[in-house]
């Protein structure tokens, strides 16, 4: 375990009661309320310093109840020091408003609109990229999620959005559970040659076979990501409370401890805490 206090920067909290979450109808484990004290149990002995809400893929219609709440936990938590809000980027120049609204509120540091269910096309939308492309007027980030297959696609709207600073979820969600390495390893490598990519590690055992994953089978998916960012561009993130379904909080943290083994005290505190603190200006 990292000898200092991390931060995390991927949580998700939910109240199903408050806010209509559709995709859990096909989720029954994860359809109930996770809360901060079933999240600091979850962590268990690792000291967590701050973290960074990241949206939960609420209804559309209920994308501004799930900011209210996360404001609500937040003041209850005052760790809790950021999010990431849900917002509709491909309505393109008609998004501007609901980003200036989103000024008003210092907890929203950027956006995520996942395109996980979408077609490999749809990030090359027009619309979309016209949205995306409107985020650094209002100071905010945008949090990639994808499945492996819209890798190649998600480098071509990278590469038309210079000024936008990207994450990229998951390291793109590979096909860890089948053990395929290409074309992620060469659709990564092009992304990570754009320096406004930042990657976060993170959701990686969900990809794995779930039930009998072991660190051996996530080790070159670590080992590329380090490789292609180096220490520089990528960040933590645990992923609570969907990474549950395939590990322990404590062991996802133990196995990236093991992937890097060997790193200096400086980079190991800017993987687990200095890359997210400054990119989610925490």
């Amino acid at each position: 375990m990292p000898n200092f206090p991390i931060i995390d920067t991927h949580l998700h909290l939910s109240d199903p009661a408050r806010i209509n979450y559709s995709w859990l109808d096909g989720a029954p484990a994860l359809n109930r309320p996770f809360t901060m004290a079933d999240y600091n149990e979850a962590c268990d002995t690792v000291e967590v310093e701050a973290m960074v809400f990241m949206e939960v893929a609420p209804d559309i219609e209920y994308r501004h109840e799930e900011i209210k709440f996360v404001g609500e936990m937040a003041a209850a938590d005052p760790r809790l020091k950021g999010m990431v809000a849900k917002a509709p980027l491909e309505q393109g120049a008609a998004i501007r408003a609901e980003l200036e609204q989103h000024t008003k509120n210092p907890l929203i540091k950027g956006i995520r609109r996942l395109i996980q269910d979408e077609t490999v096309d749809f990030c090359l939308g027009a619309s979309f990229i016209e949205g995306i492309q409107q985020l650094p007027d209002f100071g905010f980030t945008f949090d990639i999620c994808i499945f492996h297959r819209q890798l190649a696609n998600t480098v071509k709207m990278v590469e038309q959005s210079p000024d936008v600073q990207f994450m990229l979820d998951h390291i793109g969600k590979p096909g860890i559970k089948d053990g395929l390495l290409e074309p992620w390893k060469s659709d990564l490598k092009d992304l990570a040659s754009l320096p406004n990519v930042t990657c976060k590690i993170s959701g990686m055992t969900t990809e794995a076979d779930m039930e009998n994953w072991t660190r051996d089978d996530l080790r070159p998916y670590f080992d590329h990501v380090i490789d292609c960012f180096g220490f520089d561009r990528v960040v933590y993130g645990g992923d609570w409370f969907v990474a549950g379904l395939a590990t322990t909080y404590p062991r996802f943290v133990e196995t990236l401890d093991w992937a890097v083994a060997g790193c200096s005290d400086e980079e190991l505190k800017k993987l687990y805490r200095d890359n997210g603190k400054k990119f989610y200006r925490i």
